[in-house]
């Protein structure tokens, strides 16, 4: 008797970006990290730069407070603005040794560890104040993406305009998730998705449903969430079915 196949070893490490500011990306690279953990791999989150540390803004404390796991972050800046931009306010240089520092030394202290290292905003924002975007981060790094996108109007155009910024700049894309999908989807909403995997290289890589974190200490097994690829058990033409269907 033939057992299940093993899920695909996970990259040494993801970047998780974004169509646009708020879209979710800390939710679902929480998600991916206890997913990957789950599955008995070591996972360790990284934030090169925090933003908005004067609003309380801390994607690390939310990813450790939601998994349990390890997570590192790198410089902080105090306004909620592009890190390069509050940087330059504060009057501080932010250059892409800085941004890579914090990856680069999680990797040394857990050797074999999956890093999902969490950007600001999207592909092209600047994260250091000598013009180090997050793309450039992940070639630098040599990670691919995990693009996380809305699942409203308007995003076909944000998330076709983030992949083929990708491929402009050959960087590979691991996956397209949608975060934030409602419990009641209207018609843009659950048409979107069969467009946006039609529309991606690699087809869409996981559904994310709208959350309360407030209401969420802790998150469960993921695993469902995302496609294989991602190291999910996520079904995409039966999950593609199911969200096209008529409420």
């Amino acid at each position: 008797m033939t057992g299940s196949p093993s899920p695909p070893t996970p990259p040494r490490g993801v970047v998780v970006s974004g169509t646009d500011t708020a879209v979710g990306k800390t939710v679902v690279a929480a998600a991916l990290a206890r997913c990957w953990a789950d599955a008995g791999h070591d996972v360790v989150y990284v934030k090169p730069v925090q933003s908005g540390v004067a609003d309380g803004d801390d994607d690390a404390a939310t990813v450790r407070s939601l998994t349990g796991l390890t997570a590192v972050c790198g410089p902080r800046i105090d306004p909620a603005v592009a890190p390069a931009v509050g940087a330059r306010l504060a009057g501080r240089q932010l250059t892409r040794t800085q941004l890579l520092a914090a990856p680069t030394a999680a990797a040394a202290d857990q050797p074999g560890a999956v890093l999902v290292v969490e950007g600001a905003g999207g592909l092209l924002v600047e994260l250091g104040t000598d013009g180090t975007t997050v793309v450039d981060v992940a070639a630098a790094l040599q990670f691919p993406v995990v693009v996380v996108a809305r699942p409203g109007l308007g995003t076909l155009n944000h998330t076709t305009l983030t992949v083929e910024a990708l491929a402009a700049r050959g960087v590979a894309l691991a996956g397209l998730v949608v975060c934030g999908y409602p419990p009641d989807p209207d018609l843009a909403t659950r048409t979107n998705l069969a467009e946006l995997d039609r529309l991606s290289p690699c087809g869409l890589s996981g559904v994310v449903p709208r959350l309360d974190l407030a209401g969420v200490p802790r998150l469960g097994r993921c695993c469902g969430w995302f496609a294989p690829e991602l190291g999910g058990v996520w079904d995409r033409s039966e999950g593609l079915a199911v969200a096209h269907e008529d409420p």
